[in-house]
């Protein structure tokens, strides 16, 4: 283990690639859901483009505003208040709209661009493979290793199998999650969020009794 990062450098380049990202982008750095949507780019790009069109959330409002007037028959102009009757006390009338400073971040909260999470995943690969190239230590392989073949199996086939099974549970279990532990447990944990912190605390834990169970009971 001596030629890998030290913890704390390792530590501290997680950190800057996090927050950077975050405030490029402005939104949270995930890894699943990147793929999630590279993968389904085509639906994923309908929807960019249908997003593009209200772009403008001001006239999102008013195009709604018009489209509800419209369908109860009452005009733009009219008063929306609604007509109390003699006798009874007229209610307060209430500015349900909102200051400036309380306004929701609406463009916060649409995923980042198609392109930026097709960057991410390239950025990824790229990273690892120039990483293991500069280090002298790029070799293709096409099984686990021999702690693998010891532990689970040797058969080539029966390795597969069980690797495109564990990829399937994990990507499942991804999505089940509503993040990864780039999701969770980077930008959640960081920003304290109790469900980021219950999965890291779930995935952690159940890796750390499997490799237990593995290097000490079988």
């Amino acid at each position: 283990m001596s030629t890998y990062w030290p913890w704390w450098a390792g530590a501290i380049g997680l950190a800057l690639v996090t927050i950077n990202y975050a405030l490029i982008t402005d939104r949270s750095f995930g890894v699943s859901s990147a793929w999630d949507r590279v993968l389904h780019w085509r639906s994923e790009r309908r929807l960019e483009r249908m997003d593009e069109e209200f772009a403008d959330d001001q006239a999102l409002a008013e195009a709604l505003a018009v489209a509800t007037a419209e369908h109860f028959g009452t005009g733009t102009g009219s008063s929306t208040v609604p007509q109390v009757p003699h006798g009874k006390s007229q209610p307060l009338e209430v500015d349900d709209e909102p200051a400036a400073s309380e306004s929701p971040a609406t463009t916060s909260l649409r995923p980042a661009p198609l392109v930026t999470q097709a960057a991410l995943l390239v950025s990824i690969f790229l990273g690892g493979f120039i990483a293991a190239v500069t280090s002298g230590r790029f070799q293709l392989r096409y099984d686990m290793g021999p702690g693998f073949r010891d532990l689970v199996t040797a058969n080539p086939i029966t390795m597969v199998a069980l690797l495109f099974v564990g990829g399937v549970l994990v990507g499942f279990g991804t999505r089940l999650a509503g993040g990864c532990n780039s999701g969770h447990g980077l930008n959640g944990c960081g920003r304290l969020r109790p469900v980021s912190i219950v999965a890291t605390a779930v995935f952690f834990g159940t890796a750390v009794a499997v490799s237990f169970l593995l290097w000490k009971v079988i």
